[in-house]
């Protein structure tokens, strides 16, 4: 097309967006991309993460590998290696499960580190249904490397569970030297006959014996604290767990606790949304690194299944010692193409200036403003002004295919961001079941980050707080807009960045 045609076409839509008339943006080609941001195998899904950072700056992402068709063997140990979190390295299969007559014919979560003796140690779980002769379903196991890729098991390092503890829960070994005591920690969740759910820990000198020094964190809250990770930043130390479907994380002065639980320690959602979180420091930056579930049996219904797609949220210390999450700082090296702006009434009151956006929800009716269709992958940014007994959000949908649009929702009124495929119309009518909560009232204006990559979207507010989804409803040619659905809201300052 030639600049003047393009220049007429622009002025003609500004033209008929300015007087409110039926303004269209019409649909544009959409072809899925790879995942580079959220890798994921082929035909196969991302367990739990061990993640590992080596000496030259490459963050090691081993994982549980994870199929719709697992035997009576499952969860092998795979890899990816990654400097930028958005090109990844597939290294493949890096330990397989054991024999039935072994203790691991399933693996479960473990850590890898360098020993002071120059190799590298693999400690995991291993699992075994048959109660491996009246020890237990589940121990610790142990493996070494030179190199990182192949491994060796050593079957006699192998232990199971203390006096007092179940046989059958004890699990996700974290192993790290402290050098103030000159041994090594073992972090394990287990569980205590009379106190449920703890992080019990061990000690050793030499990584193969192993000394039992009981719960370093016991909430008497949940079941279990499965896959337990102990890291600093400033001078506060953190204890972050997964259960009940969700990661949490606890805090205290000392790496020996006492540890507390915030009053809201969730930073993404809940329902295997983001799960089995462990934390890595690269290039003097914490990433927090998990998995985001796959789609349940109905999509987009914000019911999600163990493993799915490699997810990291970068970490942020608070001034109060609490923590947030953003998305990682590299990705604005990836995103470096600008997407032109443009947005047209859809419905409702709506204002459209430059770059900002303007939408005040009538009784009983929505506002809706649409931007094109959406970019296979992009991130978008801007600042969010809203009501305090507001709903606002992004709306998917809106194309020639499908007029429907769903709704992503900051809900001021309810004091939550979620999103389960209900259409905007029927917001009112259903209770949130895909969600995490977050405080509007806080701030007056929210700075919002909108991560999309084929179908994975990803909410961050205020470098506070997460919200991923699987959103399918907002692929394959799917417009994006802005919607309110009660009160009002302004998204402030919008951009859109594109890989060039």
């Amino acid at each position: 097309m030639h600049k003047r045609q393009s220049f007429l076409l622009a002025a003609c839509l500004l033209l008929l967006t300015s007087c409110g008339g039926p303004a269209k943006l019409a649909d544009e080609p959409y072809e899925a991309v790879p995942y580079n941001l959220y890798p994921a195998p082929e035909n196969a899904y991302v367990g739990d993460t061990m993640p590992y950072v080596t000496e030259d700056g490459t963050l090691e992402l081993y994982y549980l590998y994870d199929t719709d068709h697992n035997g009576q063997g499952y969860h092998p140990i795979w890899k990816y290696s990654t400097e930028n979190l958005y090109e990844y390295q597939d290294h493949g299969q890096v330990l397989e499960y054991g024999l039935m007559s072994d203790p691991d014919p399933a693996i479960g979560t473990g850590s890898v580190l360098q020993g002071r003796d120059g190799l590298y140690h693999l400690f995991y779980t291993g699992h075994n249904d048959t109660g491996n002769s009246g020890r237990g379903k589940e121990c610790v196991m142990h493996a070494v490397s030179t190199d990182r890729e192949n491994w060796s098991k050593i079957p006699e390092d192998t232990f199971f569970s203390p006096e007092n503890y179940s046989k059958d829960d004890f699990r996700d070994p974290e192993v790290f030297w402290v050098e103030e005591e000159q041994c090594y920690w073992m972090l394990i969740a287990a569980r205590e006959n009379t106190q449920g759910g703890v992080v019990a820990r061990y000690t050793s000198k030499d990584l193969k014996t192993w000394e039992f020094e009981g719960p370093i964190f016991a909430p008497h809250a949940q079941y279990m604290l499965e896959c337990p990770d102990l890291f600093r930043m400033g001078d506060t130390w953190y204890l972050t767990y997964s259960w009940d479907c969700v990661t949490y994380y606890a805090m205290g002065d000392s790496m020996n606790g006492p540890f507390m639980t915030p009053e809201d320690n969730v930073l993404d959602g809940t329902g295997f949304i983001f799960y089995a979180a462990k934390t890595a420091e690269l290039e003097g930056t914490r990433y927090l690194c998990g998995w985001l579930g796959r789609a349940g049996l109905s999509e987009d219904s914000g019911i999600y299944q163990w493993a799915g797609n490699v997810l990291n949220h970068q970490l942020v210390q608070k001034e109060d010692g609490t923590l947030g999450v953003t998305a990682p700082g590299t990705f604005s090296e990836y995103f470096t193409g600008e997407k032109p702006f443009a947005a047209v009434k859809k419905a409702g009151n709506v204002s459209v200036k430059k770059n900002t956006v303007s939408l005040k929800a009538a009784e009983d009716a929505y506002a809706l403003a649409d931007m094109g269709t959406r970019a296979p992958t992009m991130m978008l940014e801007c600042d969010l002004t809203i009501d305090s007994d507001g709903c606002a959000g992004f709306a998917f949908g809106g194309s020639e295919d499908d007029e429907t649009y769903t709704a992503l929702c900051l809900d001021a009124g309810k004091g939550l961001l979620h999103y389960e495929g209900y259409e905007i119309t029927d917001l009112a009518q259903f209770e949130p079941a895909a969600w995490t909560k977050f405080d509007f009232s806080e701030e007056s204006v929210h700075h919002i980050k909108l991560v999309c990559e084929n179908e994975i979207v990803i909410l961050y507010i205020d470098d506070t707080k997460a919200l991923s989804s699987r959103i399918r409803h907002s692929t394959g040619g799917a417009h994006i807009g802005l919607f309110a659905e009660t009160g009002s809201a302004e998204f402030g300052g919008i951009t859109v960045k594109i890989p060039e």
